[in-house]
């Protein structure tokens, strides 16, 4: 009983050391990131011409340095699935700097996806120095510091890892070391920067819901089902047809630059480069959206990452939930603000196929008020996603299997 005692405090501490590692790695992984941001925006569109060339810089970097580091996410889910199997330490700085340039030079790319490696790196790299805790353990603590140091959502963070590798199963023997670990990556992050944004809005009592309303609430619920399903699907569909098309890493991610760096010019001259923040800003904000700027943030980040360029999926499903929700609130009667929240959380949840993250998100976000609302739409949107995901080596826990419409 004692030794049980002593290897659960070492593994509370263990949690503490990542969580501080991860918020550590994640602040100067998000100033990084602001700078370079910051920097494109004074460039303006003519940065945009240097997408190809710094595309070539990134390929060349990961196959001069570490290859394996490349496959991202898959090596992720492989190390938590095969004992065997673990996540190069390298992965750290080339991800951080390819990310860096995707962004600097205009790709459509997120940054929470870049967080969770991050994170889970680590945790792999300490589950080989405290082999006696299980790397499952590690892998969901170390994802969940990732994604907590960097969006500043503890709770989200923390159910979001624990439900990350198999859908419909929590891993919930982790969830004290967790906590944990999402805790003090949130802390140390907030110690050393500013805290994160959260939104204000007037959202409608409950009571003062008319029927009609909650049928546009279940309809908006099924519709961002759909459009993070069509995020996955096309994401899945580019990567194979990329691939196929041309196999070469250089000759993919050279000529795709191209492609890519036209239509973010012709698309309102880079309007949808970034991570999509600006949208989301305009549609919590009543400023102009107009109705295709989710579907072009959608093709655009789905090709960015599929030639080869670096960066999250997160953030830009954030921002193409927010804007779709902020397209279709009029058409269904509710309040613009409102519909791009609830559009923000649901239509992460279809992609990710995860549940209590988005809900908890909501949560932490927004108004109190709204949580009501967006248990009742991302639930519909959980609900009619097929089971897919962005994460193609996530499981499905049985139960759950024959649930989903």
């Amino acid at each position: 009983m004692i030794k049980t005692l002593k290897n659960r405090i070492l593994l509370y501490l263990v949690a503490l050391l990542l969580g501080a590692g991860a918020g550590l790695i994640d602040t100067i992984f998000a100033l990084g990131l602001a700078e370079v941001s910051d920097l494109r925006y004074l460039g303006h569109s003519r940065i945009l011409l240097g997408l190809p060339v710094i595309g070539l810089l990134i390929i060349f970097g990961y196959r001069t340095f570490s290859p394996k580091a490349q496959a991202g996410m898959h090596a992720v889910f492989t190390s938590f699935f095969q004992k065997d199997s673990s996540i190069p330490l390298a992965l750290i700085p080339l991800l951080t700097l390819s990310t860096w340039l995707t962004h600097l030079f205009g790709g459509s790319a997120g940054r929470e996806g870049v967080a969770v490696q991050l994170g889970a790196t680590l945790g792999d790299w300490l589950s080989r120095k405290f082999p006696f805790f299980s790397k499952q353990d590690l892998l969901i603590m170390g994802v969940a510091a990732g994604f907590s140091g960097l969006f500043q959502c503890p709770l989200a963070a923390t159910f979001f890892a624990l439900e990350l590798f198999v859908a419909g199963h929590l891993y919930l023997r982790a969830l004290c070391p967790t906590l944990i670990a999402s805790f003090s990556a949130y802390w140390l992050r907030t110690s050393l920067t500013h805290p994160k944004t959260t939104y204000s809005l007037l959202v409608p009592s409950l009571f003062s819901m008319s029927i009609s309303h909650f049928l546009a609430l279940i309809l908006l619920g099924i519709l961002c089902a759909l459009v993070g399903l069509g995020f996955s699907r096309c994401l899945s569909f580019l990567k194979k047809t990329c691939a196929r098309i041309c196999s070469n890493p250089y000759w993919r991610i050279g000529l795709g630059g191209i492609v890519l760096m036209v239509l973010l010019i012709l698309a309102h001259h880079g309007r949808y480069a970034g991570l999509g923040t600006n949208l989301i800003d305009l549609s919590l904000h009543n400023g102009t959206i107009f109705s295709y700027d989710w579907l072009l943030k959608l093709i655009l980040t789905c090709l960015t990452l599929s030639i080869g360029f670096q960066g999250g999926e997160v953030t830009p499903l954030l921002s193409i939930g927010a804007s779709f929700g902020a397209f279709m609130g009029p058409l269904l009667g509710l309040p613009v603000p409102m519909a791009a929240a609830l559009g923000y959380v649901a239509v992460f949840s279809s992609a990710s196929n995860t549940l209590l993250g988005p809900i908890f998100m909501a949560i932490e976000l927004f108004d109190p008020q709204l949580s009501l609302y967006a248990l009742l739409v991302v639930t519909i949107a959980y609900a009619f996603n097929h089971n897919e995901s962005i994460y193609t080596d996530q499981k499905v826990a049985p139960l759950l299997s024959f649930k989903k419409f």
